[in-house]
């Protein structure tokens, strides 16, 4: 089998897409049931599988200029698949995956892997000229695609339902949480934590961008009626991409900050954030709608228990392990949270719940079931 993987979302800031593409390329390099594998990003093959760095570069802060400005957006959904469709011209005996929505022109047989419906079903969370070109183009990979890989089964089935697409070219295939999210000794933490001005088993946890989706007032709502003492001795630590339509969420973050009992780090480098789930007392994830939800994963594989929403795929991820309630239901979460803080016998079962329930998610098993998608698309 001849596979041209595109690697572009393997880049700053390495978001969820980014970690599913780059630990996806790793184990389909060790595939021997691929002949030959090669790497596509922008209009051009790569040598080799790049790494994210952990700082944006001279030409991030140009790109998010140019995602505001709607006729650079057009410009770039016009030329860029014309640009890509040249340099991939004799490669129609490959198959070409894109790990990432987008499908360019392509004369062979191609998968595109949807995450979320999000730039349908909340476009209101996203800015405007973004959801103009996704809608464009994602219902042009639907065009395009000869099947399509969900993370979840919600979203496989979210998918066909909102497009009328066939179900049965529609391929649930679970992410995983990488190797470096695992219990760590609160001593050797203590360093590595301290540049954060944090103290192990001090603190709660959020990971996510500062967006509306995540629900993040919300969670600042429920953990605010949290008795003080409590608050304060474990704070609520917020962690991820700056964001967007988020003004409002920030306020209130520096409110709390000044009230001694929560605090934004802003994006952490990805070498600490194993570092800072392992060292959290308890991780909060309200969201709103995830088509995954990588870090309830993570934060149990790392040892920490977990409270969270039950909307979308999120039941799907957690399993039986974490402490889940409606995502707009403050009073509740509240008790969740405190539940999650104080209650040693349930902290230490979900622990126990989370290590084995994440145990049947691994990158390989990614690959493996990724691998069986490409032979039906290649068989059919």
């Amino acid at each position: 089998m001849k596979l041209v993987l595109s690697v572009e979302p393997v880049r700053f800031p390495l978001t969820g897409i980014g970690r599913y593409t780059y630990e996806l390329a790793l184990r389909l390099q060790k595939s021997e049931e691929i002949s030959d594998l090669q790497f596509f990003a922008g209009r051009s093959f790569l040598p080799s599988l790049p790494t994210a760095s952990d700082a944006s570069g001279s030409g991030y802060g140009l790109k998010r200029a140019v995602q505001k400005n709607f006729l650079a957006v057009e410009a770039y959904r016009l030329l860029m698949p014309i640009l890509r469709a040249r340099a991939l011209k004799n490669h129609s005996d490959f198959l070409y995956h894109s790990p990432n929505y987008y499908l360019p022109p392509f004369d062979g047989k191609s998968v595109a892997t949807f995450h979320d419906l999000s730039p349908f079903t909340w476009a209101h969370c996203h800015a405007p000229n973004l959801v103009r070109y996704l809608q464009k183009e994602l219902r042009t990979t639907l065009d395009r695609a000869d099947a399509l890989i969900t993370d979840s089964e919600y979203t496989r089935r979210e998918l066909s339902e909102y497009f009328s697409w066939p179900i049965e070219r529609i391929h649930t295939v679970p992410l995983a949480s990488s190797e470096e999210f695992f219990p760590r000794d609160y001593e050797a933490l203590k360093t590595p934590l301290a540049r954060h001005g944090l103290v192990p088993g001090e603190y709660s946890l959020f990971v996510g961008t500062i967006e509306p989706r995540k629900n993040i007032e919300t969670l600042l709502d429920a953990y605010a009626r949290l008795p003080l003492s409590l608050r304060t001795r474990w704070p609520l630590i917020l962690t991820g991409y700056y964001g967007w339509r988020n003004d409002e969420i920030h306020k209130r973050l520096e409110a709390a900050q000044r009230e001694g009992w929560a605090r934004y780090l802003g994006f952490v480098p990805s070498e600490d954030l194993p570092l800072l789930f392992s060292g959290a007392r308890l991780f909060a994830f309200p969201s709103l709608y995830e088509g995954f939800g990588l870090p309830v994963l993570e934060a149990m594989s790392s040892g920490v228990p977990v409270v969270c929403s039950n909307s979308s795929s999120l039941p799907e991820v957690a399993g039986n392990a974490a402490l889940m309630c409606d995502a707009m239901d403050v009073e509740k979460l509240t008790e969740l949270l405190q539940r999650g803080l104080e209650d040693a016998a349930w902290r230490a079962q979900a622990i126990t719940q989370g290590l084995v329930h994440c145990s049947a998610f691994s990158w390989q098993r990614c690959a493996d079931e990724t691998l069986q998608v490409y032979r039906t698309v290649m068989e059919g």
